[in-house]
């Protein structure tokens, strides 16, 4: 993995830091004139590949604020290009910061314009790095990470200041809803607590009021916050002078506390507030910073190695992970399969100690075995007469007057609609004194023969009969399976027929017979 430095930029000298799991190490220093950077090339041998950032903690930082139609992708690029070349004579360190949205007739986005008024002094140090083949990874402001700063300590929402005292003097940022507005540096001799603790009194009230004239703060409403970072040892003496008012509210922050929230786990010794910055810049940079696309190309070749490499790992442990649960269950399939093939040897050993006890038979027992299944077979096509009759019997609740004389259950050969021509033919032929049709082979139906006769009513009344015989008959066809193939009623009630006084009086009393023939096809 290659290694994280970062190149801390003041007006004085400059600063080599390397980062590894939270702590800061000071790699190397160099002065600012021709010598440092010589020195700085000097550095920079045997170092290629390495992951490079740059923080600058420089005064003379310029910020305008500018708003811009509503665009997206290449046309926001080039119009926010455009408005840094009307502003600046240098953009080679020049960004534009989005500060949200303005909502009105016309929607419009708001931008902080940021450069340094000397942008060239980076130019040979940028120069250095791109010879010795360093990876850029950007170049940042203090003022940059500022809000990154102002969250990790408490202050989220709304206006607030974040006071450090840097390495390379008094730095001052304006934070407002998590947005960068405004950021100044005042150089700083060594000075008491109690001097320095007046001095970031005193200026952070010039701010504030610069601010107002510029109606980037308004001038009612409630207290500003101003988040100070004392130096070790300094918060008690802060406390004391910075006493908040109606215009502004201190919180004083030691720097114990600021390094534990940032979540810095170590500092070379004489490190000031900039580790703080330090560490966010290689932890936690910001999506904006200075660098052109030019300038970070290899940085983002080798961001596209990593990404691929970790797809590829990624994939890999997928491969992994899947194969290995293959390989698992490959196991519990022999382990089952192990397990049926010694159950079925125990099977058939028993098997052959129990048909060892079976009677001498004159056919095989593969013979047996087919014998039993065609007889099974046999036994499920083989209809049953319950389900025919309990059918008849709900239809006969119905009629409490008709009385049953016989009753027939068969199966014959054919469907039912042979079946009902057999019957018809069967009836002719049985007048006639020939022999019935023979029936159709093939299919099978069941067939109930009901004859009976209608009591509890007058035998003379042949209407009456006939029409109890005729709906005893419809209800018999309330089940669409069962049809009636033949019905022959007490009467004859044809045109050929011929009626007479003494209908309905037998010889012997009886009442008028008829005859139902219900069919029902077999599956």
């Amino acid at each position: 993995m290659s290694a994280k430095l970062v190149v801390y930029f003041t007006a004085g000298d400059h600063y080599v830091y390397s980062w590894s799991r939270g702590a800061l190490a000071l790699e190397a220093e160099f002065s600012a004139d021709d010598s440092g950077l010589a020195g700085f090339r000097e550095y920079l041998r045997g170092r290629r590949g390495a992951l490079f950032s740059v923080l600058a903690d420089l005064a003379g930082e310029d910020f305008h604020e500018d708003q811009i139609p509503y665009l997206r992708g290449g046309d926001r690029d080039a119009v926010i290009q455009r408005r840094l070349v009307q502003r600046y004579r240098d953009t080679r360190l020049a960004a534009g910061l989005s500060l949200g949205y303005v909502t009105g007739e016309r929607r419009n986005e708001r931008l902080l314009l940021a450069s340094f008024s000397n942008a060239q002094q980076f130019v040979p140090w940028l120069d250095a790095l791109s010879e010795a083949g360093a990876r850029l990874a950007g170049v940042y402001s203090v003022p940059l990470l500022a809000p990154a700063l102002a969250a990790r300590l408490g202050a989220r929402r709304g206006p607030c200041f974040v006071v450090t005292a840097n390495r390379a003097g008094l730095r001052q940022c304006f934070v407002d809803d998590g947005k960068l507005r405004f950021a100044r540096l005042e150089r700083t001799l060594d000075m008491q607590p109690e001097a320095l603790a007046d001095f970031v009194r005193s200026e952070t009230a010039r701010l504030a009021q610069y601010l107002g004239t510029l109606r980037a703060l308004p001038r009612e409403g409630p207290p500003v916050q101003v988040i100070v970072v004392a130096p070790p040892g300094q918060r008690p003496a802060f406390e004391r002078l910075l006493v908040s008012d109606a215009r502004l509210a201190f919180h004083s922050v030691s720097m114990e506390e600021a390094v534990r929230a940032v979540g810095v786990k170590g500092a070379p010794a004489g490190t000031a507030a900039e580790q703080l910055y330090l560490h966010l810049t290689l932890r936690r940079p910001p999506k904006e910073q200075f660098a052109r696309r030019e300038e970070r190309r290899s940085f983002f070749i080798w961001q596209l190695q990593r990404g691929i490499v970790a797809a590829g790992a990624l994939g890999f442990a997928a491969c992994v992970l899947y194969a290995g649960a293959k390989w698992l269950d490959i196991l519990d399939a022999r382990t089952q399969a192990s397990v049926q093939v010694r159950a079925a040897h125990v099977a058939e050993q028993h098997y052959e100690r129990v048909t060892s006890t079976f009677p001498v038979t004159q056919t095989t027992t593969e013979n047996l075995k087919a014998t039993v299944v065609e007889f099974s077979k046999i036994a499920r096509r083989s209809a049953s007469p319950e389900a025919a009759l309990v059918y008849l019997s709900k239809a006969m609740d119905q009629f409490p007057q008709i009385e049953l004389d016989s009753l027939v259950w068969s199966i014959e050969r054919g469907s039912v609609k042979s079946v009902a021509v057999a019957a018809v033919g069967a009836a002719v032929a049985a007048d006639a004194g020939a022999a019935p049709p023979p029936a159709a082979s093939g299919q099978f139906s069941q067939v109930l023969r009901i004859s009976g006769q209608v009591n509890a009513t007058q035998r003379s009344d042949y209407r009456a009969i006939t029409a109890e015989v005729q709906r005893f008959a419809a209800a018999l066809r309330a089940d669409p399976s069962y049809r009636i193939v033949h019905t022959r009623l007490p009467f004859d009630i044809s045109s050929e027929g011929t009626l007479t006084g003494d209908i309905g009086q037998s010889e012997n009393g009886e009442a008028p017979h008829f005859t139902i023939i219900l069919a029902r096809q077999l599956p």
